[in-house]
């Protein structure tokens, strides 16, 4: 195995008994010998390869990033890259360009990952983002973060998978929660920390409806809401809607949303809400809760099953009891509806991976979870078609629906 030979750099007044005295190299000359490892490449190339696959990462710090950077770049801080490079690019394969402001910390950052992280084919771009910028090259400025903002999503900027990008997405993005509830209360509340009905409070409710206080027993549901959102993150806009959804208002009320958080109570208005999501292709995160058992999946249309594909048709009336008739353990609505929370983030940031596909069913009493696969139904009578070829009389209806309506009251 061939031995590398110390570089040895001679300096007035280094003699000592015996020879000369080894001096560190400054750091300049350091980072010379680095870059003389490593391959670096020019901005206009950089400019070229962005839409080919290709990871570009911005090494530089918060504040930098935050001020400006390459479209599509992602941010891994050089203090971190060690410990979440593997999270913004998985496949150490794939060919990733580092920048900071002018190509020193970068080009160390490349050395690291090349030389001791295995990666195959890192570079670092010539000049940084100071020559990006000075030659007029395209960059994104996203919206600044107020010194409060900073403070409150703190450790969302410290996780690679959110960071400031996610942050924003957060921000702007528009959920629709249906039902302010067992499961629509903690959804709410950790939606709204995260930056993201026409009944009244009863006494009942504060068991389990954890947005709700004993000073607003009365008030209508959307209002303590708001009050309890609005007291945790005045970041939030809550827009309410003091009515009953049905056939004749829920296009409506759904066009424009991301997501919808179905925390509804019955049966006739999860397959009303799941075929006008269809129609216009929101994903649907949907939770349910019985006793001491709940159930959870993500519904994204044509991406994965619809509800029906799940349920094609609701069970008959007396086999399905609602929680004030059979009960519901008080904390259940919270894990579930922290589980729904957590998928609304997922999907808004792009992180991990959804529950598309797969129903989550978790048993409190013994503490465990059983995932099922699911499949789209070719025969699926919502989404098997194309949006348009769902008629607005087709929606919420399946065989003796007006029956079950009557009997689920």
């Amino acid at each position: 195995m061939a031995r590398h030979t110390p570089l040895y750099f001679l300096k007035h007044g280094t003699r000592r008994r015996g020879g000369l005295r080894p001096v560190s190299p400054s750091g300049a000359e350091y980072v010379r010998q680095i870059k003389s490892q490593i391959d670096e490449v020019d901005p206009s190339e950089v400019r070229e390869l962005a839409d080919e696959g290709v990871a570009i990462v911005d090494v530089r710090e918060a504040e930098e990033f935050a001020a400006g950077h390459l479209p599509g770049a992602v941010h891994v801080p050089r203090s971190y890259l060690e410990s979440r490079i593997d999270a913004a690019v998985p496949d150490r394969s794939q060919r990733v360009i580092l920048y900071c402001a002018s190509g020193n910390r970068s080009a160390l950052g490349a050395h690291t990952l090349e030389h001791e992280l295995g990666f195959q084919h890192v570079e670092s771009m010539t000049g940084g983002y100071t020559l990006w910028k000075d030659r007029g090259y395209p960059v994104e400025v996203p919206r600044q973060f107020t010194p409060e903002q900073r403070a409150r999503y703190s450790r969302h900027f410290l996780l690679p998978e959110i960071g400031t990008e996610g942050q924003q997405k957060l921000l702007d993005a528009k959920v629709l929660l249906l039902g302010a509830g067992g499961l629509g209360s903690p959804t709410a509340l950790y939606l709204a920390a995260a930056g993201v009905d026409d009944d009244v409070v009863d006494v009942s409710n504060l068991q389990r409806q954890v947005i709700h206080t004993t000073d607003r027993v009365g008030v209508p549901k959307v209002d303590s809401a708001e009050e309890a959102i609005h007291a945790l993150n005045p970041d939030v806009e809550v827009v309410k809607y003091h009515t009953r959804l049905d056939a004749s208002n829920i296009m409506e009320i759904l066009d424009g949303y991301d997501i919808v958080v179905d925390g509804v109570d019955n049966f006739p208005t999860r397959y009303l809400l799941n075929d006008a999501s269809v129609r216009l292709r929101i994903p649907v995160v949907s939770a349910a809760i019985l006793g001491f058992e709940g159930q959870l999946s993500v519904f994204a249309p044509y991406e994965g099953p619809c509800y029906r594909c799940l349920f094609r048709q609701p069970p008959p009336a007396e086999l399905a009891p609602s929680c004030g008739a059979n009960g519901v353990l008080g904390v259940l609505p919270g894990t579930m509806g922290l589980l729904q929370a957590t998928e609304v983030v997922k999907l808004i940031t792009g992180a991990g991976e959804p529950l598309i596909g797969r129903l989550l069913m978790y048993d409190a009493l013994s503490a465990t979870t059983t995932e099922l696969k699911v499949r789209r139904d070719p025969e699926c009578p919502i989404c098997s078609r194309e949006p348009d070829a769902i008629a607005d009389d087709e929606m919420g209806v399946f065989p003796d629906y007006e029956a079950f309506c009557a009997a689920a009251g």
